[in-house]
């Protein structure tokens, strides 16, 4: 018990030398999200975002409290634009009228992604043909050709991500090996990356 103390101790002594070394002070220049730096990058967050079934999109009301709603992904690529069918007017297109601002989270098997930009409401026949499928009937049972069709478009201006980088069965060993180390596991990679 007492070489468990010691290297704990050790540990904490560690993280407190860790902490002193890091400035207090970070200009902003330095928070800046650098853009995707490979084309690989690129294509792992449009993986993130085409991968998952449903996306919470975080919206702020009159009152400033923020919403957040489970919306379906529907679309097959991405272009630094999440699109999603929504019924307008509605709580959640007032308040992005309102206050465009927005956050986007996704989780798939391939990781979690968080976009944050800003959102705009359109009609655009050639959008909603685009994202059209079948179970969005069960939300416009006028089909197709609802009136209240329109579609809410988040241009992203940031994003970060964790991407798995094992199965999740593995992700599971290692969180549980890291509760015995005390030490944080690494099961995936985490960047923030300006859209």
């Amino acid at each position: 018990m007492s070489d468990r103390m010691d290297e704990i101790r050790d540990d904490r002594a560690a993280d407190r030398a860790e902490a002193e070394r890091t400035p207090a002070a970070v200009t902003r220049a330095e928070l800046a999200d650098p853009p995707p730096d490979s084309e690989d990058e690129r294509e792992l967050i449009t993986k993130l975002v085409t991968g998952a079934d449903t996306a919470l999109l975080t919206s702020r009301g009159a009152d400033g409290t923020l919403h957040a709603r489970p919306l379906a992904v529907l679309q097959k690529d991405f272009d630094g634009i999440v699109r999603f069918l929504v019924q307008h007017p509605s709580e959640k297109t007032l308040e992005i009228e309102a206050d465009p601002v927005v956050n986007v989270s996704f989780a798939s098997r391939h990781g979690y992604l968080s976009i944050a930009g800003r959102a705009s409401v359109v009609r655009d026949d050639a959008l909603v043909d685009e994202l059209w499928n079948p179970a969005a009937e069960a939300w416009f049972p006028q089909g197709r050709d609802d009136p209240r069709i329109a579609v809410v478009e988040v241009a992203g201006d940031g994003a970060e991500y964790w991407a798995k980088t094992e199965p999740g069965v593995f992700s599971l060993v290692k969180a549980a090996a890291a509760i015995v180390t005390r030490r944080p596991p690494d099961i995936g990679e985490n960047r923030s990356v300006a859209l």
